[in-house]
């Protein structure tokens, strides 16, 4: 599988594409009580590509004070597994900043790909209405793009968007309009919800709605592809499962929750 999909499909989930303890949920798809998002909670997943056992995926979402305003601090960790690793072994660690309600300050995407290992960090200055792009090149130290683009007063990048999605209640037939920045480009990107299912994964069963996120195509990232996200239909919102869609040779990749812990 190509590193630069792995990449994509970080950003695009989100993408999951949402994170401590309560345990696994129970398979009729009723889970512990706990507080309604947001709080602090971790999420671990499994990634199928083209039905093959590919990786795995940690989420992990915190409350954390930005100077001395409330915020929160988000993590990704995803790494390669089985044959895909064998194939092509990757690690990549993905760290966001946001103030309260999700509005970005920072994030920082260390990748380790084979023998290359490159960091990207944006900046998001309110004050200014910019946010900053550097790519660097970690094994030659050295700068390999930049980029500045405006942006508004509250901007998510695509994993704030998603915690964002999850605060809105819609319906299906319902949709939103989300302000995402990559530090190259600035978008209203459309969330739609489309229909209520039951879907069964290894976790269990949940009742969840069914999303479709407009960052493709051209919007946020121009390869061709369909990303949809089904969020539990309850007070939390768990991403359960994430899929991006592609045109062949790659066709679908699958982010489906293993587990789930909160407080």
């Amino acid at each position: 599988m190509p590193a630069s999909l792995y990449r994509r499909l970080v950003c695009a989930c989100t993408l999951l594409l949402a994170m401590t303890p309560a345990g696994l949920p129970q398979t009729d798809g009723h889970r512990s009580p706990a507080s309604a998002f947001p709080s602090q909670e971790r999420i671990s997943y499994s990634i199928e590509w083209r039905l093959i056992y590919a990786g795995n995926a940690t989420w992990t979402l915190d409350p954390k004070k930005q100077g001395d305003k409330p915020g929160w601090e988000s993590k990704l960790h995803l790494e390669s597994a089985g044959l895909v690793s064998r194939l092509y072994k990757l690690e990549d660690n993905y760290s966001l900043q946001m103030l309260d309600p999700f509005c970005a300050l920072s994030t920082d995407f260390d990748s380790k790909e084979r023998s290359r290992h490159r960091q990207t960090t944006v900046t998001y200055d309110h004050s200014r209405g910019k946010a900053r792009y550097t790519e660097r090149d970690m094994l030659k130290n050295a700068v390999s793009k930049t980029a500045e683009v405006d942006i508004p007063g509250c901007v998510g990048d695509i994993i704030g968007s998603l915690y964002k999605l999850r605060t809105i209640k819609l319906a299906p037939g319902q949709s939103t309009q989300l302000t995402i920045s990559d530090g190259k480009k600035t978008v209203s990107a459309r969330v739609e919800a489309q229909a209520k299912e039951q879907l069964k994964i290894k976790a269990g069963t949940f009742n969840t709605i069914r999303y479709e996120a407009f960052v493709f195509n051209g919007v946020l990232y121009s390869r061709k592809a369909q990303l949809l996200i089904w969020l539990a239909d309850d007070d939390r919102r768990t991403p359960v499962q994430i899929r991006a869609r592609m045109a062949f040779p790659i066709g679908s990749i699958t982010f489906e929750m293993d587990k789930e812990q909160h407080s």
